[in-house]
């Protein structure tokens, strides 16, 4: 699977108002890499983001997995694209409330005709003992492992992570990462991660850092590091 990111432009607003937010971003991802999309809040990277996920639409350009062009398709090629895909983890864990940890995975399991086990994830996600929990009864980390949960066992080619950190401690944070670093070399998932923290480029294996909507930098990382050594 390679991620193809060409030419990307997209505004907001209207007539005066209308502002460029994304200025003609291209770039690549193969692969089994972690990449991380790094910039300051409005830089575009979660921009970027949703319109990578199929969620927002650009004026110009084109996202492609392995040829298959986002914009040639029509709402229900739309649809399978993101469920046969795409994995999603965001910052708030949008986990539902009345259902157990199991039970907000396999929501994930429906969607996928290559689902992963359920029961195996969760000894891998360390949820086994918290299974049967809702998630008022579980910590910022719990939610967390378990929205990650729900969106790998799709056994998706590309996991869309945004800011997966960004409402947690210092310690969970490493966890996180730690864990997102797990899956990859488990399952060879293609991970893309928005972040504002510097320090988590050093886990990654290529790096692109966005502001004011273009890229400024796009690189391989020569000299990456374990997400259990990074400190911010």
């Amino acid at each position: 699977m390679q991620l193809e990111i060409q030419d990307i432009h997209k505004f907001y607003g209207e007539g005066e108002n209308r502002i460029e937010v994304l200025k003609g971003i291209t770039a690549n991802v193969e692969e089994g890499r972690i990449c991380v999309l790094l910039g300051p809040s409005g830089s575009g990277k979660s921009t970027l983001l949703n319109i990578i996920g199929g969620i927002e639409t650009a004026e110009q350009g084109y996202i492609a997995i392995n040829g298959e062009k986002i914009e040639d398709m029509k709402e229900k090629q739309l649809s399978l694209y993101r469920r046969n895909h795409l994995g999603y983890v965001f910052q708030f864990y949008n986990l539902i409330p009345n259902l157990t940890v199991k039970e907000n995975i396999e929501v994930g399991a429906y969607l996928s005709k290559k689902a992963l086990d359920v029961d195996e994830l969760l000894h891998t996600l360390g949820l086994w003992e918290h299974r049967n929990k809702v998630p008022n009864q579980l910590s910022g980390g719990q939610q967390q492992r378990t929205a990650i949960g729900r969106a790998i066992v799709k056994n998706p080619d590309v996991l869309l992570c945004d800011e997966p950190t960004g409402a947690l401690d210092y310690h969970t944070s490493k966890e996180i990462l730690q864990l997102i670093e797990d899956v990859n070399k488990k399952y060879g998932n293609t991970i893309l991660i928005v972040t504002h923290n510097d320090a988590i480029k050093y886990m990654a294996d290529q790096v692109i850092t966005l502001r004011d909507g273009q890229i400024r930098k796009n690189y391989l990382t020569e000299n990456k590091i374990s997400a259990k050594d990074l400190d911010w």
